[in-house]
C-alpha cells in the first residue's frame, strides 16, 4: 500500500503548483496585463482557485490526513508538513468552492476598478467592489467561525493564531509609547531638511542604483527579476522565481529606493526557502508578520542606518549630481530619517509609520463587523488620519484608495505591517549580538554575514516554528514593543539632535 504521508506530499505540491499560478496571474495583471484582459483574467484565476480549492479540500486528502499523526517529533519535516497541512485543510474545508471562486473573480474585478478609481482619485468608482467583497469576507469569516470576532477568522490567514484583541491590546500599548517620542522629535529645533529628498532625481539612475543595492543584500537575479507596478510588491511562484516590484517619482527618491530596499526583503525570505521542499509547508514563509519584519530590516535597519549611507552616499551624489552636489552625508542621512506626519503609508517614516497600520486596522475591523458603512468610510479615514497621524488627506487617492489590499480581499492582513515592525527590531537586536562587527560590517558593504544570520535562524525553518515560537527562539524573548521603541529612541534622537 502506498505510503500515506508520501501521498500527502504529493496531493499539496500539486495544490502549491497551483498556487504558483495563481501568483504568477496575479503578477501580470498588475505588471503587464492589458486592461482589457480584466474579464477573461478574472475567470482563469476564478477557475485556478477552484481547482486549487478542491484538491486542498478533496475526500482523499481528509482520508489522508486521518491516517496520520503529527505528534511524534523526531522528525520535525513531517511533522511540520503533517500539522500545518492539517491546519491549513481544516480551514478550507469549511468554505464552500463556490465562494473561493467568486471571492477569486471578484477580486481581479476589483482590482482594475481600484486602479482606475485611485489614477482618478473617485472613490465611487470603487465603493460597490468594496461593498461586495466585504458581503463575502463576511461570509468566508462565518463559515470558517470564530469565538469573539470575525476578524479573527481573516487574520488567521495571515498571521495564523493571532486573536484581534490581543493585537488591539499590543497597538494601544505601542501608540501610547510612540506618541510622547513624535511629540518631542515635532518640538525639536534640530529638524532635517527633508526637501533635499524631493530635488530632481532621474529614474533611469533611481533603477540603477536601486538594483544596486537589491544585488548588494544578495537577491539572486538569476531566480529573480524586477519590475514596475502602481503598488509596489514582491511575488513568488518558486525560491527560484521571485519578482520585485517598485515604482518611481523623480521628485521624491526615496519611494523606489527603500521600496524596493523592502521588497528585496521579502525576496530574500522567498530565496532563502529551501529548495527541497518546495511547495509544502516547510517551504513556506511562517506568517506575514515574520515576512515583513525581513523587509522592514533592510528598508530601514539596514538601508536608513547612518553605516550603510557611510559606505554608498558616495556612489549616490556621482549618480545625482546636481541633486545632491551641495549636500553632505550627514544632511542626506537626516533628511531620510525625517519623522514628520504623512499621507502615504508606503512613504512614511518610521516612527509614525505604525499610526498608519492603527488607522488601518481599526477602519477594516469596523467594516467587517457592519460598525462602518462603505459610503461612510472616506470620511472615516480622513478623520482618523488626524486623530492619529497629525495630518488630513485632500482626496481620495492619498486617502482611502491609496493601498491594493482592499481591492485583494486582504481583510486581516494590514496589522502584519506593524507585527512585522516588532519583530524587525528585536531580531535585529539579536542579530547584533550574535554578530558583533554587524555595524562596522554594514559600513564596508559587507552585508553577506547579515544576509546568512537572517536565512539560518529564519528562513530556512519555512512553518516548523509559529511566529511566536520563531521569536522566542531566535531572541530569546517573546515579542514586545521593548526593542522597537529602544531602537527609535536610539536612533532618533540624535538625527533631531536631542541625544
Amino acid at each position: 500500500m502506498a505510503d500515506p504521508y508520501a501521498t500527502m506530499l504529493e496531493r499539496i505540491k500539486d495544490v502549491g503548483r497551483l498556487s504558483a499560478i495563481e501568483a504568477l496571474l496575479d503578477w501580470d495583471q498588475e505588471t503587464y496585463m492589458p486592461s482589457q484582459g480584466v474579464e477573461p483574467r478574472a475567470e482563469m484565476m476564478a477557475m485556478v482557485a477552484g481547482m486549487r480549492h478542491e484538491q486542498a479540500t478533496s475526500s482523499e486528502m481528509g482520508d489522508l490526513l486521518g491516517q496520520l499523526t503529527d505528534d511524534d517529533g523526531s522528525d520535525p519535516i513531517r511533522q511540520t508538513n503533517i500539522r500545518e497541512t492539517r491546519r491549513s485543510y481544516d480551514r478550507s474545508v469549511k468554505v464552500p468552492n463556490e465562494l473561493v471562486k467568486e471571492l477569486t473573480h471578484t477580486s481581479a474585478m476589483a482590482m482594475e476598478a481600484w486602479a482606475k478609481a485611485r489614477s482618478e482619485s473617485k472613490f465611487d468608482g470603487f465603493a460597490p467592489h468594496l461593498t461586495k467583497l466585504l458581503d463575502l469576507k463576511r461570509t468566508q469569516a462565518n463559515c470558517i467561525g470564530y469565538d469573539d470576532d470575525p476578524y479573527d477568522a481573516l487574520m488567521d490567514e495571515f498571521e495564523p493564531g493571532v486573536k484581534t484583541a490581543d493585537v488591539a491590546t499590543l497597538f494601544a500599548e505601542l501608540r501610547q509609547r510612540l506618541a510622547p517620542i513624535v511629540q518631542e522629535l515635532a518640538e525639536a529645533r534640530n529638524k532635517p531638511d527633508f526637501s533635499i529628498l524631493e530635488r530632481h532625481y532621474p529614474q533611469a539612475e533611481q533603477e540603477q542604483l536601486g538594483r544596486g543595492f537589491v544585488e548588494a543584500v544578495g537577491f539572486d537575479w538569476q531566480a529573480g527579476r524586477m519590475d514596475v507596478s502602481v503598488h509596489p510588491f514582491c511575488t513568488s511562484m518558486t525560491s527560484k522565481d521571485v519578482r520585485l516590484t517598485t515604482r518611481y517619482d523623480e521628485h521624491y527618491m526615496p519611494c523606489a529606493i527603500f521600496g524596493l530596499m523592502h521588497e528585496a526583503g521579502h525576496g530574500l525570505y522567498e530565496q532563502g526557502l529551501e529548495v527541497e521542499h518546495r511547495f509544502t509547508p516547510m517551504g513556506q514563509a511562517t506568517s506575514l508578520g515574520i515576512h515583513e519584519s525581513q523587509s522592514r530590516l533592510w528598508e530601514n535597519m539596514v538601508g536608513r542606518s547612518k553605516p550603510f549611507w557611510e559606505c554608498n552616499y558616495a556612489r549616490t551624489k556621482e549618480l545625482f549630481p546636481k541633486a545632491l552636489g551641495d549636500i553632505s552625508m550627514d544632511a542626506f542621512y537626516r533628511a531620510i530619517n525625517t519623522v514628520q506626519p504623512s499621507l502615504i503609508r508606503v512613504e512614511a517614516d518610521e516612527v509614525t509609520y505604525n499610526l498608519h497600520i492603527v488607522v488601518r486596522f481599526e477602519l477594516e475591523r469596523a467594516l467587517i463587523n457592519k460598525q462602518l458603512e462603505v459610503a461612510d468610510l472616506p470620511d472615516a479615514w480622513n478623520q482618523k488620519m488626524k486623530e492619529l497621524v497629525g495630518i488630513k488627506p485632500s482626496n481620495h487617492a492619498d486617502g482611502c484608495l491609496q493601498d491594493i489590499h482592499w481591492s485583494l480581499g486582504a481583510f486581516g492582513y494590514f496589522p502584519t505591517y506593524a507585527l512585522g515592525n516588532l519583530y524587525a527590531a528585536q531580531f535585529f537586536a539579536a542579530a547584533q549580538k550574535a554578530l558583533p562587527n554587524l555595524e562596522d560590517q554594514i559600513r564596508a558593504g559587507q552585508l553577506m554575514p547579515l544576509r546568512e544570520w537572517l536565512a539560518q535562524n529564519i528562513h530556512s525553518h519555512g512553518m516548523r516554528y509559529g511566529a511566536a515560537e520563531l521569536c522566542e527562539i531566535v531572541t530569546g524573548s517573546a515579542l514586545s514593543t521593548d526593542p522597537f521603541i529602544e531602537y527609535v529612541e536610539k536612533k532618533f534622537r540624535p538625527v533631531y539632535g536631542l541625544d
